[in-house]
């Protein structure tokens, strides 16, 4: 926090650290590095009287705004280290990350506020940690005026800041002490719990923001992500703040109260830098430019994109219409895992090409390999492999909380001397690197990671549904959707009621957007002679490709084929019907 507040205090104290943009629209909020130190102090001293100390672990459940933000940092200021958990995340998940972290202690908001709805966080919070035994206070902050059950446990934040001193002497920490941790999905069904450090994390965070976004000091940086991805902590939080920049905190949607949203911010905040995920974009490009064109987007000098690989169509239409060509576009690839961008277009020569749709360049100390399956480097260009990085960098995750031989597994087995991302990629015929996807049962639904087996658990637990299968399928907004293949009992008779209570359990075992698009049922699933479900023939049939199944003689009965189609097409022309 001393890097990111007091330099910044003593130099300039009244220079604006946060612009709070709230759900309501043209209400922002601005809040100066002076005013940010003091609310992070008053908090930091409410969480040490209530017995939260170095090394404790606190959950943040809240909705993006300056005392979100300030809950971070005073973590950070006396070596707690925050869980924070998108407040879209169900109880259910919200407990699980509680009890995996082993949280002394949560903050949260009474209500949240988005797109013109009430979200009942506190109410969340209250289911999850009933059964979370370690959690000793619940500190609760005002974002709406509508009174919520207060029990034994909780404390009413703000009236214990307003009585707390606004100094707090900063814990001294070393460098790769921990500085938090952030859940995010992997292959098998429980989310990781990844860890970033002190010093290295920051650094990285710090010093991308000010090359990729070319970011210079005075101008207003729009990163409209939420502070529960690792988007929002290294690019809504920790880069900006430790560069002394102006950060815009954004609590609406791109739709409310219309799709000009993003645009009349830009125009109204005078945001220079403009960083957001393809799904929106892909979602506004429907709604036409004439949204777009309504509002001034003079200041606009960089346009952003993060969260999943962007599509042609929507790189054009960022770059023309949005950015009037005249603005530099990074589309840029990293991880919860990296801490911060790796690959991008910027930085590099002065006015060097950017091919459109292309990660491109990797960034300075990033030196990315290409595998073969045979664990081999791929030399040379216009090659495809699997994509790892060859040496290490200071944003690098250090571990995963609670089971480093997870972390060793997941990240350093598979091609061991090299930190393998998950992702395959393609190299150009010039070098340049363009990621192609996941190479595993991970899925990407409006850039947020999904493990696939995560799903599954979930609809398992439907006492109708012995067996279920998840692949991604393309989906023309959210870039991939998910598609649950299930078998039934033999005696199942309400197969529509059955798919709407598979819903439910999905949406309050893991959050609303994991609940699949379609549903389809079928007597059994492809399965190898060794039991191990045959998710590749399920994708060919979804993405109708039966022509060309590939090698199906290891199935136990390869005629399970043909039935999965037949049922595929009835329900294809029942849902067109």
């Amino acid at each position: 926090t001393v890097n990111c507040l007091d330099q910044h205090v003593e130099k300039s104290p009244n220079r604006v650290a946060l612009i709070w943009e709230r759900d309501e629209p043209g209400t922002a909020v601005h809040v100066t590095y002076r005013e940010l130190l003091d609310l992070t102090c008053r908090l930091a001293n409410t969480l040490k009287k209530y017995g939260i100390q170095k090394g404790d672990k606190v959950a943040i459940y809240m909705s993006v705004s300056p005392l979100s933000v300030a809950a971070m940092l005073a973590c950070a200021r006396i070596g707690a280290i925050h869980t924070v958990v998108f407040a879209g995340f169900s109880a259910e998940s919200l407990a699980g990350r509680i009890m995996d972290s082993g949280c002394k202690a949560v903050i949260t908001y009474n209500q949240g506020v988005r797109g013109g709805r009430i979200v009942e966080l506190k109410r969340t919070v209250d289911e999850a940690v009933k059964n979370c035994p370690s959690i000793k206070h619940v500190f609760v902050a005002q974002r709406t005026d509508n009174k919520v059950q207060m029990g034994d446990c909780d404390i009413p934040l703000e009236e214990e800041m307003a009585k707390a001193a606004s100094v707090c002497a900063p814990e001294s920490m070393d460098s790769e002490d921990m500085l938090f941790m952030l859940y995010t999905s992997g292959s098998t069904g429980k989310p990781k719990g990844i860890v970033h450090t002190q010093a290295g994390y920051l650094l990285y965070a710090a010093v991308t923001h000010k090359y990729v976004f070319d970011y210079q000091q005075g101008d207003v940086f729009g990163c409209v992500a939420d502070i529960g991805w690792i988007t929002g902590h290294s690019y809504v939080v920790y880069g900006p703040l430790c560069n002394g920049a102006t950060s815009v905190l954004f609590e609406s949607t791109p739709v409310y109260p219309d799709p000009g949203r993003y645009w009349e911010v830009v125009q109204r905040l005078k945001i220079n830098q403009f960083y957001g995920a393809p799904t929106a974009i892909r979602l506004l490009l429907n709604y036409g430019e004439e949204w777009v064109k309504k509002y001034d987007r003079s200041s606009l000098k960089t346009l952003g994109s993060v969260g999943e690989p962007i599509n042609h169509e929507a790189w054009q239409w960022f770059y023309h219409v949005v950015g009037e060509g005249r603005c530099t576009l990074v589309d840029t690839w990293w991880q919860t895992e990296t801490g911060g961008i790796c690959i991008a277009p910027r930085p590099s020569e002065e006015k060097a090409e950017i091919v459109p749709a292309m990660a491109m360049r990797p960034f300075f100390g990033i030196v990315p390999v290409l595998m073969d399956e045979n664990g081999k480097v791929i030399e040379g260009n216009d090659v495809s492999g699997a994509l790892c990085i060859a040496q290490p960098w200071p944003g690098l995750a250090r571990t995963i909380y609670g089971d480093h031989q997870r972390f060793v597994d997941a990240y350093f087995k598979a091609y061991p001397g090299y930190y393998f991302t998950g992702d395959g990629a393609y190299r150009t015929k010039k070098g340049y690197y363009q990621i192609t996807g996941r190479m595993d049962d991970v899925i990407n639904i409006s850039g947020h990671r999904l493990g696939t087996a995560e799903i599954e658990d979930a609809m398992a637990e439907h006492p109708e549904v012995p067996e279920t299968a998840v692949i991604g399928y393309p989906h023309k907004i959210k870039g991939e959707g998910a598609f649950a293949f299930i078998v039934l009992r033999e005696q199942t008779a309400h197969i529509d009621r059955v798919k709407e209570e598979i819903k439910t359990i999905v949406a309050s075992k893991i959050a609303k957007y994991a609940v699949p698009d379609h549903i389809l049922v079928v007597k059994r699933l492809p399965k190898t002679r060794s039991g191990k479900i045959m998710r590749r023939l399920l994708r060919k049939v979804v993405t109708e490709q039966s022509s060309n199944m590939g090698d199906v003689t290891t199935l136990d009965d390869p005629s399970v084929v043909k039935e999965i189609l037949d049922a595929y097409q009835k329900y294809k022309e029942k849902s067109s019907s």
